[in-house]
């Protein structure tokens, strides 16, 4: 028995509509994806050299672990000093330093930050703070000193300006924040942080980052406010109110990108496909952890230094070199 015309007529306007429709939304849909990748590709800068010669770093590993990335996070207190180019931060240091570790699996994202006076090798020119290295050798120094200290290369690269924290909480509509430590604000005069958890405004969110000398623990807790911070922007960004919200979503973007610097394949496209592998990650699923350090000291030059717990540093090496950071257990670092 075969359909009448009639009904094949209807089944056909049917599937008309239904088309119409889904054109309707596709539409709306593709010009919004297409407007904030335009945004971020054109208001972010790029690095073009970014990474050391070939023969000076780590192979890719075999197998499943050699998918594994590693972003290099950097962070600037400079640009307002510097101008519009951040490539004028060669000869600068590095105020904040993190490794995004993300799994093959992509299913939790490991965030290390390297306390910026940890007393490492830096190539070509011996034992020296961490954050030197972006002094004597622009990023592919940064970069090649990491991946020795790390045992694992670096993917990829991003430097962000503090002043781009502003921009982002205020994007965000505030952050709520969880305060290890009540302290009063040697950036925000007259400005007392309590302890626990509070909504925080752009303003508040700089000088929360920023503050290490209300801390006897110094830069060791300013580097558990950033995490702190982080995590609060995630949980904000990972909420249903900020990713179904194209306005949201849209300001984000336009904060974020131009305090950004990333390398040449730090792009929208890269970034729309890390987001797609990584759409089952919560806030649960992020981890914040210190690279180990053996408390403070002083170098034959008089610095003061942060040592790194070389044990313990082994460990973490072949944590990041055979993507089972899983297995690694972080421990509170402070100064002692």
């Amino acid at each position: 028995m075969t359909d009448s015309p009639r009904k094949r007529h209807w089944l056909r306007n049917v599937l008309i509509a239904l088309g119409a429709v889904a054109l309707l939304i596709a539409i709306p849909v593709g010009v919004y994806a297409f407007s904030l990748s335009r945004t971020f590709d054109s208001k972010k800068e790029t690095i073009e050299d970014v990474f050391p010669d070939e023969t000076s770093r780590p192979t890719v590993p075999q197998g499943e672990a050699g998918k594994a990335e590693n972003i290099l996070l950097l962070g600037s207190d400079t640009r307002g000093e510097l101008g519009d180019d951040l490539d004028d931060i060669r000869g600068q240091r590095s105020d904040t330093m993190m490794v995004a570790h993300i799994p093959a699996d992509h299913k939790h994202v490991y965030i290390m930050s390297i306390m910026r006076d940890s007393w490492v090798d830096i190539p070509g020119h011996g034992q020296a703070k961490v954050n030197a290295a972006l002094s004597y050798g622009g990023i592919p120094l940064v970069v090649q000193t990491v991946e020795g200290l790390i045992s694992a290369r670096i993917d990829h690269v991003a430097i962000v300006d503090f002043s781009g924290f502003e921009g982002v909480t205020n994007a965000l509509g505030g952050v709520e924040v969880n305060n290890d430590i009540g302290f009063n604000s040697s950036h925000l005069k007259g400005h007392y942080f309590p302890q626990g958890v509070q909504t925080m405004n752009g303003t508040e969110a700089l000088a929360f980052v920023r503050e290490r000398y209300a801390f006897a623990d110094g830069d060791f807790q300013r580097a558990r406010n950033q995490q702190a911070y982080l995590k609060a922007v995630i949980d904000k960004v990972l909420s249903a109110g900020t990713l179904l919200d194209p306005v949201k979503t849209n300001n984000l973007v336009s904060a974020i990108a131009p305090y950004l610097k990333v390398d040449k394949g730090f792009d929208s496209a890269y970034v729309a496909s890390l987001i797609l592998k990584m759409s089952s990650v919560r806030s649960g699923d992020i981890t914040f952890f210190t690279a180990p350090t053996a408390g403070t000291g002083t170098s034959d030059g008089g610095q003061s230094i942060v040592n790194l717990d070389a044990e313990k540093m082994k460990l973490l090496q072949e944590a990041f070199r055979t993507d089972r950071l899983d297995t690694y257990q972080p421990e509170l670092q402070t100064m002692q």
